[in-house]
């Protein structure tokens, strides 16, 4: 059996042997997604195509956040719905890159030093990977039509 193929700023989605069609996914590779969290994501996610947006996808993967009301201050959560997952490796992602990587540092300080907590920045982070992750997809998926085509 050869050797899968290397591609270091991308996550392989589906590797074949020789001689067959290799398709390689541009679900990008920031800080923290690795091929194994972004072959769960491809695999949990089961086809980008069953969602109308962005949107549907944070919800179906929990990082939609859910309004909650106290003392007349509207605060947002993270839903425990959805793909548990799903969500557990865009959770891996956003803690790594909480760690090492220097944009998800700033949102997180700047979104803290607005008071926000730890856990509601972190959500924030979540959400917006969740989006790049969705956008990713999306753009695999027309190019697969047009390698089809």
């Amino acid at each position: 059996m050869p050797a899968p193929i290397h591609v270091p700023d991308r996550a392989p989605s589906h590797l074949e042997t020789a001689g067959q069609l290799v398709l390689l996914t541009t679900l990008p590779r920031p800080c923290g997604c690795t091929a194994l969290t972004a072959a769960k994501i491809i695999g949990e996610t089961a086809g980008i195509d069953r969602f109308r947006s962005k949107d549907s996808f944070a919800r179906h993967n929990g990082t939609a956040p859910r309004p909650v009301w106290s003392s007349n201050h509207a605060r947002h959560r993270l839903s425990r719905t959805g793909n548990r997952q799903l969500n557990a490796a865009i959770h891996r992602i956003a803690l790594t890159q909480a760690r090492c990587h220097e944009d998800a540092r700033v949102l997180l300080a700047r979104r803290k030093a607005g008071g926000d907590g730890g856990m509601e920045a972190l959500r924030v982070l979540k959400r917006r990977l969740s989006d790049v992750v969705f956008r990713a997809m999306v753009a695999d998926q027309s190019s697969l039509i047009n390698l089809a085509a």
